[in-house]
């Protein structure tokens, strides 16, 4: 209960900054521009508490689901009386701007939460920016299957020359059940072939069963597991399983997979010295996984750990911003083209459960980026040319100064009516999505 309690108020703080970041851009904008704002609310429905000054409202309303800023005139519907401080009475340029100020606030937070963290706790696997090198590859995954093995270096992947595993993991994970042309390296060789993700886990991502050549230490024990009560301790070097190498954690994974609930030998290396641990593996919960797995409690992700000046923390964040919204953007396409699942999305409870896990971790700097990464998938939502969200609003403005006129009330009411069922439908399905990710009956019922 007490993590649930986390989750909601993490979630909740989470949220609702992000919703006044983003409300306040609109109404700086309309303000600085002379625009009169009737109500700054967060949250939708009936008003709970608040104060009024000048022409003002601000309020807390009944619905925690979003937030709004009123313009005077902002409803295209409402009767317009030629006031100058009314929204409809300002030239399209000042509402693009009024438009476009929540999502880049949103945007710009992203930037500056994320150079914050970095200046304090810059951190990231070590395997990321190293080249494709093939540690090991699953039995029977799509990688054996295109012909790859242990020590293969991946030259090319979907026209990227030399890619980093940055590079070639979101490449699998937005391809489910796509074909991806990949070049590989084997000694002094290069082949070509095709292998195809398959769609995985609960989010129905791209895989391909092939590992990051990377130290096999342990960076984190589960309390009350296998390992953790045999004295296995973080920083132990994995060298073997039952007297057989292990060249990736995977491997050990896919070992236990076989044995099951049969004791196993764990052999380490711990200041150098080989030590050797006995072990019962347990049938538990794999985070992300329907079925349970045979477990020890171990975790290998080693990463390099520092602090950035402010110049290149700023700049890095920079840098992984724009490459998030490059990912967002695609996996937004293949939504819509049908190339990847709905569940991918994740809805108000796959973030509450993020930010309670955030908000459980040392330290305040988890929840910081999980914040950024959310504040940044807001932003580009928003951006988003259906009516209704501020693309929407930028959308419509733009077609009306090509046309050199306002569009006809009557076709903006059924555009706005037919983007609000839209959005609405949406929204169903985002949370069903999660209820099913949630709920195992449910989701066997899910596509």
């Amino acid at each position: 209960m007490s993590g649930f309690l986390i989750a909601v108020a993490a979630v909740a703080v989470v949220l609702g900054f992000m919703i006044l970041i983003h409300e306040f851009g609109h109404y700086a904008a309309a303000k600085l521009l002379g625009v009169r704002v009737e109500v700054f609310s967060i949250g939708f429905g009936k008003r709970l508490l608040g104060f009024r000054r000048g022409e003002t409202d601000y309020r807390i309303a009944a619905i925690p689901l979003g937030g709004y800023v009123k313009m005077s005139g902002e409803n295209p519907m409402d009767a317009r009386t030629g006031d100058p401080a009314e929204f409809m009475s300002h030239p399209r340029w000042h509402r693009f701007i009024i438009a476009i100020a929540g999502p880049a606030m949103n945007i710009l937070l992203a930037i500056g939460l994320l150079t914050v963290v970095y200046m304090v706790h810059f951190e990231y696997p070590v395997y990321l920016d190293q080249p494709a090198v093939v540690a090991w590859v699953e039995p029977d995954s799509p990688a054996a299957k295109a012909g790859l093995q242990m020590g293969d270096r991946i030259v090319r992947i979907d026209g990227i020359q030399n890619p980093t595993w940055e590079q070639v993991d979101p490449k699998v994970m937005l391809n489910p059940d796509q074909p991806l042309e990949i070049t590989f390296q084997r000694g002094n060789k290069q082949f070509e072939t095709t292998i195809v993700p398959e769609a995985a886990g609960t989010s129905q991502m791209g895989y391909v069963g092939w590992v990051a050549d990377q130290p096999n230490t342990v960076t984190d024990l589960e309390a009350g597991m296998p390992a953790e009560k045999a004295g296995v301790k973080e920083g132990d070097v994995i060298v073997a399983l039952d007297g057989n190498p292990v060249p990736a954690i995977a491997a050990m994974i896919q070992a236990l997979k076989q044995t099951k609930d049969k004791p196993v030998e764990l052999t380490v290396l711990r200041d150098g010295k080989p030590m050797t641990f006995r072990l019962q593996p347990v049938l538990a919960d794999v985070q992300g996984v329907k079925e349970k797995r045979y477990r020890i409690g171990i975790q290998s992700i080693p990463t390099k750990v520092g602090k950035l000046p402010l110049a290149a923390a700023f700049q890095r964040s920079l840098e992984d911003n724009k490459k998030s919204s490059m990912l967002i953007l695609e996996l937004l396409q293949k939504l819509v083209r049908g190339k990847v699942s709905l569940r991918t999305v994740e809805g108000p409870i796959g973030i509450g459960r993020a930010a309670g896990q955030a908000a459980s971790e040392k330290g305040w700097t988890p929840l910081m980026g999980l914040t950024a990464a959310i504040s940044l998938n807001l932003g580009i939502f928003n951006l988003l040319p259906i009516p209704i969200l501020d693309g929407g609003v930028i959308l419509l403005l733009f077609v009306e100064s090509l046309m050199r006129r306002d569009i006809s009330l009557h076709i903006k009411e059924r555009i706005y009516q037919a983007a609000f069922v839209f959005l609405v439908l949406f929204a169903v399905m985002v949370i069903y999505n999660d209820l099913a990710k949630t709920l195992p009956g449910m989701m066997q019922r899910l596509p």
